[in-house]
């Protein structure tokens, strides 16, 4: 009785699924500038009710289950459309309805077993069907903000292998066009390596934000260690100053800056931006760091200084090695 159960729960996530990604696809279609879109719901409905049924076939092992259920299921998914899926002719747009048709059945297959994963069906009672509708919800709203995340990068990508002209001529085109072939598709990425030396500018970010880490890593460790452990006059006060210089605006501090560094010689240089970003990162970091020290047990360092480290060896040997997920956060 749990088998039929779970092949009639199988049915009815695959339907849902298939038609919710096969809705989605034709949307993001229809932005690529490919019309007309027609979207067929009865193939999609039976294709994935049917997909979804044989992802619970597993006799022939994990894997082969899902590989036939994949192959299966898009063929169905085409048969079901006419080899039309979406109103595109499968031979004159391959790209556009193959792909499609791809990711609607392997979200279908995903969808009904990560939803019936764990899941026997054999009681139906509250608990089963509560955690079963939870699932379903779950894998709706990961595919929600998935499409979400992953769209603006998808535009990028496909933004950067189009001419300004097709840009400006239509920018909602998602349409990529092979006729200039593979030089014309990478020109945009030629032209920004070659004509604006752009390698010069990810080799300075690249020492730039290296570099401020290691500056800003280095002083907050050091700095936040001294404000938790050590006894010094004025030690309570710095400690709560630390934030101080995020009460001025950053823009506040522009032409003072401008001034100094014109003065200095140091517009326009490394040298001028690892004091600047070090200055900015600092406070942030020592106060991080000095909330994640004072939670550390003093007792391990006392230990430390018992067996013979000095106060930069307890530094090293214990606090750091403890403190790791603080420091990478910073």
């Amino acid at each position: 009785m749990a088998k039929w159960r779970r092949a009639l729960a199988a049915l009815i996530i695959g339907g849902i699924s298939a038609s919710i990604c096969t809705v989605i696809w034709g949307i993001l279609l229809l932005f690529s500038g490919i019309e007309p879109i027609q979207i067929s719901f009865q193939g999609a409905l039976i294709s994935g009710m049917l997909t979804g049924a044989l992802s619970e076939f597993r006799k022939l092992g994990e894997e082969k289950s899902i590989f036939i259920s994949i192959v299966l299921g898009s063929l169905i998914f085409l048969v079901t459309n006419y080899f039309s899926p979406w109103n595109i002719n499968l031979e004159k747009n391959p790209l556009a309805a193959g792909l499609g048709t791809l990711l609607v059945i392997i979200s279908t297959v995903w969808s009904t077993r990560k939803a019936l994963s764990g899941i026997e069906l054999e009681s139906f009672d509250r608990d089963e069907i509560e955690k079963f509708t939870i699932r379903i919800f779950q894998g709706m709203g990961l595919l929600f903000f998935i499409i979400i995340v992953a769209f603006p990068f998808v535009y990028m990508v496909i933004t950067s292998l189009k001419s300004q002209m097709a840009l400006l001529t239509n920018p909602t085109d998602l349409s990529i066009s092979f006729e200039s072939g593979l030089a014309g598709l990478m020109k945009s990425y030629q032209e920004v390596w070659t004509t604006f030396n752009f390698q010069r500018y990810i080799w300075i970010s690249t020492v730039v934000s290296v570099g401020t880490v290691g500056i800003t890593l280095s002083l907050s460790i050091l700095g936040a260690y001294s404000v938790t452990r050590l006894r010094f006059p004025g030690r309570i006060w710095l400690s709560r100053s630390i934030l101080i210089i995020y009460m001025f605006p950053a823009i506040v501090l522009v032409i003072p800056l401008y001034s100094i560094f014109s003065q200095l010689q140091l517009r326009n240089s490394l040298i001028g931006l690892f004091i600047v970003y070090p200055a900015t990162t600092l406070p942030v970091a020592l106060y991080m760091l000095k909330g994640f020290f004072s939670t550390l047990p003093a007792e391990l360092e006392e230990a430390g200084r018992i067996d013979g480290c000095s106060r930069l060896g307890v530094i090293w040997r214990i606090t750091l090695p403890l403190s790791l997920p603080a420091i990478s956060s910073v």
